[in-house]
C-alpha cells in the first residue's frame, strides 16, 4: 500500500476514533499506557488535563526560544492534590523534552484570607478560612525541584527568586484581591517570562462569575494597569481535539509578553509559533 493511501487511512482513523463514544475508550487506553506527554495532552489521558498542557506547553515554548528551563506555578494549593499532579507532569514533561522543569506553589497556608469583605471576593461562596492545608505533609511528598512557598501572596508572589522564566501558571486563589495580587508576579522586572505565558483560571465559567468580581475582574484590573503584559482568553484551542468541548479549554488564558514579541519581529521577522 502506497504512503498516500496509508496517511488517507491513518486520518480516516484518527477522525472515527475521536468520535463519541471511541474517544473515551481511546482516552482510558492512553491514560493507562505508558505514552508520551504530547498524546496525553491531545486526549486529556492525565489528571487534571489542563496542568498538563499547561506544562507542555511552557516547556515547548521556552525550547522555541533557546530557554533550557522554565517555572511553572500553581497559586492556591490547599490540600495539595494539584501542586502534586503538577509536580508529576513536570517530570513527564522534563523526560520528553529535556527542558528543565522548577515547580512552585504559592498558599496562605491556613485557608483562604479575609480579603476585600465586600461582593469583589464572593463572600456569597467563599469564607475565611477555607481550604487549609496539612503543610508538613505536603512537604514530605515534594521533590526537589519543586517550592512551597507560604505566606500572604501580596508579598510572596512579588519577593519569591524564580529559578526560569515563567510558562504557566494556574490560578486557583478563588478570591478577587488574592488573583489581583498573584498576577503581578508577571510585571516584576527581575522575573523572566517566555514570549506568552500559558494562564489556568478555575473560577471564570460558572454561573455566580461576572466582570465585576473574582478573577475576571482582576484580570480586567491587571489589563488596565499594565502595559507591557497583557492578558487574553486563549484562542482556538478547541481546534483538533478529541475533547473540544472539554470544559477546561474555556479557562485557559495567555500572558503576551508584549516588548518580547516585538523584540522578535524585529529580529528575525514574523514568528508564527512564538
Amino acid at each position: 500500500m502506497s504512503s498516500w493511501r496509508l496517511a488517507c487511512w491513518a486520518h480516516v482513523g484518527f477522525v472515527i476514533l475521536k468520535e463519541p463514544p471511541f474517544r473515551r475508550v481511546v482516552k482510558l487506553i492512553l491514560r493507562a499506557l505508558p505514552v508520551t506527554t504530547p498524546l496525553k495532552a491531545l486526549w486529556d489521558a492525565a489528571p487534571r488535563p489542563h496542568y498538563l498542557f499547561g506544562v507542555l506547553y511552557a516547556a515547548e515554548q521556552a525550547k522555541r526560544e533557546g530557554w533550557s528551563a522554565v517555572s511553572v506555578i500553581e497559586f492556591g494549593v490547599a490540600e495539595g492534590d494539584g501542586l502534586l499532579t503538577l509536580q508529576k507532569h513536570a517530570a513527564a514533561v522534563e523526560h520528553d523534552t529535556g527542558i528543565e522543569i522548577h515547580v512552585y506553589g504559592f498558599d496562605l497556608g491556613k485557608g483562604l484570607p479575609q480579603g476585600t469583605g465586600d461582593y469583589r471576593d464572593h463572600p456569597d461562596f467563599w469564607t475565611s478560612g477555607d481550604y487549609p492545608m496539612d503543610e508538613p505533609a505536603l512537604r514530605r511528598q515534594l521533590a526537589a525541584r519543586t517550592t512551597l512557598v507560604i505566606g500572604d501572596v501580596s508579598a510572596t508572589a512579588a519577593t519569591q527568586p524564580l529559578a526560569a522564566p515563567i510558562g504557566f501558571v494556574a490560578v486557583d486563589l478563588d478570591l478577587y484581591s488574592s488573583t489581583a495580587d498573584a498576577l503581578r508576579i508577571l510585571l516584576r522586572s527581575d522575573v523572566q517570562l517566555l514570549h506568552r505565558v500559558a494562564l489556568y483560571f478555575d473560577d471564570v465559567d460558572t454561573v455566580y462569575n461576572h466582570r465585576f468580581a473574582g478573577e475576571l475582574l482582576a484580570i480586567d484590573e491587571f489589563n488596565v494597569n499594565s502595559k507591557n503584559v497583557k492578558i487574553d482568553q486563549w484562542r482556538g484551542l478547541q481546534s483538533g481535539r478529541p475533547f473540544h468541548d472539554a470544559d477546561w479549554l474555556q479557562r485557559m488564558y495567555l500572558a503576551h509578553n508584549l516588548p518580547a514579541i516585538s523584540q522578535v519581529r524585529l529580529t528575525r521577522g514574523p514568528a508564527r509559533m512564538r
